[in-house]
């Protein structure tokens, strides 16, 4: 039997330069059984805590914990919007972690960030390395592409450092999951 990725970008642009970073990653498992979740289809209400007392938890939000329970491992990139999570990923994690903090199961995640910018969604990195493990994420790999515009190109990228540092990455954490 195949093992199982669930992979997301922690975006709702139909544009996310993170989507597309979290797609070409995904293609070094083609041998694994994926399933990659869109941001858009888990919209919820922003959340608040006059909402919380007076409707039960949005149905999405136990939907997007419960794709992480059958999976063998996670690959996700971080938008970074204003120094921090797009308000998409913000709200999404909100509700989850109301529901129960496990969001993520123990399972372990290959996290990445990439940006327009030369720091490549090094903010959004850090604040996710800090609150994933506490949300039950098993981080294993962390992955930075900056200057996404001039490193990622025709799908690939074009940066043979980068492209051989990320490789090694992938192959760690491929060793862990198998």
């Amino acid at each position: 039997m195949k093992k199982k990725i669930v992979a997301f970008a922690g975006s709702n642009s139909s544009k996310s330069i993170n989507k597309q970073l979290v797609r070409y990653v995904l293609s070094y498992y083609d041998d694994f059984d994926i399933k990659f979740l869109d941001l858009n289809d888990f919209e919820m209400p922003i959340f608040s805590v006059d909402r919380e007392k007076n409707d039960p938890f949005p149905e999405k939000a136990i939907q997007f914990r419960n794709e992480f329970e059958t999976a063998d491992a996670i690959v996700c990139s971080m938008a970074e919007h204003n120094r921090t999570y797009s308000i998409a990923m913000k709200n999404i994690l909100d509700w989850c972690s109301r529901v129960d903090l496990n969001i993520f199961h123990e399972k372990p995640m290959l996290l990445m960030s990439t940006s327009t910018g030369g720091y490549g969604g090094g903010n959004v990195m850090q604040l996710a390395k800090s609150f994933f493990p506490r949300c039950h994420a098993d981080v294993i790999e962390t992955f930075s592409l900056p200057s996404f515009k001039e490193n990622f190109t025709n799908n690939t990228i074009t940066n043979e450092e980068l492209k051989k540092e990320l490789e090694t990455k992938i192959q760690t954490f491929r060793n862990r999951i198998i």
